[in-house]
């Protein structure tokens, strides 16, 4: 796994859009108090089962994976 460029600044980026997507869509309400870990893998989870991105092998599923498979997609955001 290559390390992209701007990677933390992408990641952030998926975040916030994973934030918007999730709650626009009405499955989820993100409160304050959610760690950067828990939105991550649950913004990770949300864009697999809607096949927006295509899931990790089961056994490659870490945090910094999810992370780098997020700053993928973000970077393909408009």
């Amino acid at each position: 796994m290559k390390k992209l460029k701007n990677e933390k600044e992408l990641v952030k980026k998926a975040i916030a859009e994973g934030m918007k997507y999730g709650e626009e869509r009405g499955v989820v309400k993100f409160e304050p108090t959610d760690s950067a870990n828990e939105k991550i893998e649950y913004i990770y989870r949300l864009l697999v089962h809607d096949k927006i991105i295509q899931p990790l092998p089961q056994d490659k599923i870490s945090q910094l994976s999810m992370k780098h498979k997020l700053a993928i997609w973000a970077s393909k955001l408009k």
